[in-house]
């Protein structure tokens, strides 16, 4: 606890806001998978809303603004989160199942840690943000929701996602079921 402490408080504003909607989401996500063998459609829907909201929010102000205020130079980890997002994304598209939720859980769990570690995305982001964190801060807070469609089971959504997890590099974790 004393380390999630320090950590927090050697994070600036922008890594403090989203760190904590990681919080969130990991929480929406415990409940949605409580049991083990079925997804709890109201938290899952709550969660799959949320982190939409959470991409969009990092693919639309964050990154953006980091590549503005960084001599128009894109942050060394951005291709690499976007990649992440696409993966996540497509994960988001099919009626979840145990097994979609483990792929979600393994992608946000590398995910996070390469936005919230020290060095990270969002460390870098509050560095280069200094005197225009609190704008940003708020920008963020402001996103709008994102709709998202229904569910879509067609045959072609998992070899879909299954490419998608492959450019991440997360080919393993949805293989073909037997």
């Amino acid at each position: 606890m004393a380390a999630e402490i320090e950590q927090d408080a050697a994070r600036g504003p922008i890594g403090r806001m989203l760190a904590a909607d990681h919080a969130r989401l990991d929480a929406l996500l415990n409940r949605a998978a409580a049991d083990p063998e079925r997804i709890d459609p109201v938290p899952y829907g709550e969660f799959r809303r949320a982190l939409l909201k959470h991409i969009a929010m990092e693919e639309k102000i964050l990154l953006p603004a980091a590549q503005r205020l960084n001599g128009n130079q894109a942050l060394a980890a951005a291709a690499r989160i976007r990649l992440d997002h696409g993966a996540i994304a497509a994960l988001l598209v099919p009626t979840p199942t145990p097994r979609i939720v483990a792929a979600l859980r393994a992608i946000l769990n590398a995910h996070n840690q390469l936005e919230e570690c020290r060095g990270g995305v969002y460390e870098d982001c509050d560095r280069l943000a200094a005197a225009e964190s609190d704008r940003i801060v708020a920008q963020l807070r402001s996103a709008p929701e994102v709709p998202a469609a229904p569910f879509n089971d067609g045959p072609k959504v998992l070899p879909a996602a299954r490419r998608a997890l492959a450019r991440a590099g997360y080919d393993t974790l949805l293989p073909e079921e037997s």
